[in-house]
């Protein structure tokens, strides 16, 4: 618990004591660029190394070279003013440091330098020579295993120092310990403790400064016993620096103020990372709201092809419209009134002559309310007109009994009465014996 309560009450002191720093201007090729540091233990100093490839004579030419500025003053808030030395366009990783120890003050991100007014500050036609270099066995850097830097130990003046500083994250010592001589040259082996998919920036040095860097991205391993919560690392959040140009014409800034640790602190400045995430965010949601509109469109179009396939058709109606009030039959679906036929009918003939009397009679016998005929449906009050109707022919067949046989073909009739016994005669033979006898 003691232990607890220490760290408790240091805690305060370590965060007053972290390195606020940050550029007081748009870095420009040999111009004038201006450093503010506070909150640290003076002095301070600015470690530049470069970053990216050369843009000179095809990438052939480098006049980059690594750089370790004092700055101009002792004070607890300090100045820094030099001439920048690099080409327009190429860029570079700053790192500001007090007496507590190397990178106290964090790791900027990649910061590309701007036209100036001249460039009489370097030499575009020569590359210059680092005092002396370093090489790695194997060439790439794997998490958590070795990897050699060696050396040419002629070329060194004094102890040698490695550090390792990784864009917008940590900076730290890599431990030379004892150092062996092979057929390549002086060096140590360390166990590169980072992250995979990490860059790190390896600067070497001596008594007279850095001499020379080498970058490095971290490939994966199958080992990871050497990570834990002390493993160098790029820090979430804003880059140590403040506000600084990210592109040519200086209209994109990012960075922050940073502690011991590498993270940032401040909030002020505006972070490349959150503007580009937005940017594509932006972009996924625009594509999405666009897939939506066009799926619910198409579910549109297909329902309404489903809905056209499925629909009856009217085959005596020629438009498919329905502009027929709700509750309304249809023409041909209206009620019909029934007709008492006349039971008085004397005769086929009578019946067929009737027929058509009762039929100019119906809308005499109709019940009030009831629908009429075509007449009546033609004169019918409806707001919209009727629908143009398709020809039809319409055959009504009447079945009113067997037809009457013309009256010049009809047979007479014959009538049998009884005798009437007025006209008789008498038979020829008996009229001759009458008159024998007499």
């Amino acid at each position: 618990m003691a232990r607890y309560a220490l760290l408790a009450l240091l805690l305060p002191a370590l965060a007053q004591a972290a390195v606020k720093w940050s550029f007081q201007n748009s870095p420009r090729s040999c111009e004038t660029l201006s450093l503010q540091a506070s909150g640290g233990t003076p002095p301070y100093s600015f470690l530049m190394i470069p970053s990216g490839p050369s843009l000179l004579g095809g990438g052939g030419i480098e006049v980059r070279r690594v750089m370790n500025i004092t700055f101009n003053d002792t004070d607890t808030t300090s100045h820094l003013n030099f001439t920048l030395p690099y080409p327009a366009n190429e860029s570079f990783i700053g790192v500001v440091s007090d007496a507590s120890g190397f990178g106290s003050g964090g790791v900027s991100a990649s910061v590309t330098v701007l036209t100036g007014d001249n460039t009489n500050c370097y030499d575009s036609t020569q590359s210059v020579t680092a005092r002396w270099t370093i090489s790695s066995t194997p060439q790439q850097m794997v998490s958590c295993e070795s990897i050699r830097f060696w050396w040419q130990q002629e070329s060194v003046s004094g102890t040698v120092k490695f550090n390792g500083v990784i864009p917008g994250g940590d900076a730290f010592d890599i431990p030379v310990g004892t150092t062996t001589k092979d057929n390549n040259g002086t060096g140590f082996s360390w166990i590169a403790d980072v992250s995979a998919q990490t860059t790190v920036y390896i600067v070497a040095g001596d008594d007279q400064g850095p001499a020379s860097s080498a970058p490095y991205t971290v490939a994966a391993s199958t080992n990871s016993s050497c990570l834990n919560d002390d493993s160098p690392q790029s820090t979430a959040g804003s880059p140590a620096g403040g506000s600084y140009p990210t592109s040519t014409d200086g209209s994109t800034t990012g960075g922050g103020n940073a502690n011991s640790s590498g993270s940032s602190s401040g909030g002020s400045s505006t972070n490349v990372g959150a503007i580009v995430g937005g940017v594509v965010g932006g972009i996924g949601g625009l594509i999405a709201v666009v897939l939506l509109a066009w799926f619910l469109l198409f579910r549109k179009r297909k329902q309404q092809a489903n809905y056209n396939k499925e629909r009856p058709i009217n085959i005596l109606q020629d438009d498919d419209e329905d502009n027929q009030p709700r509750g309304d039959l249809p023409q041909y679906y209206e009620p019909q009134p029934f007709t008492v036929p006349d039971p008085t009918v004397a005769s086929t003939t009578d019946a067929a002559s009737t027929r058509g009397d009762n039929m100019s009679e119906r809308g005499a016998l109709m019940r009030p309310g009831t629908p009429g005929g075509m007449t009546d449906v033609t004169s019918s009050s409806r707001k919209t007109a009727m629908p143009r109707m398709r020809p039809v022919n319409i055959v009504q067949h009447e079945d009113a009994g067997p037809s009457a046989a013309p009256a010049a073909e009809e047979q007479p009739e014959t009538v049998e009465l009884p005798p009437a016994y007025t006209n008789l005669r008498a038979a020829p033979g008996a009229s001759a014996a009458a008159e024998a006898q007499a």
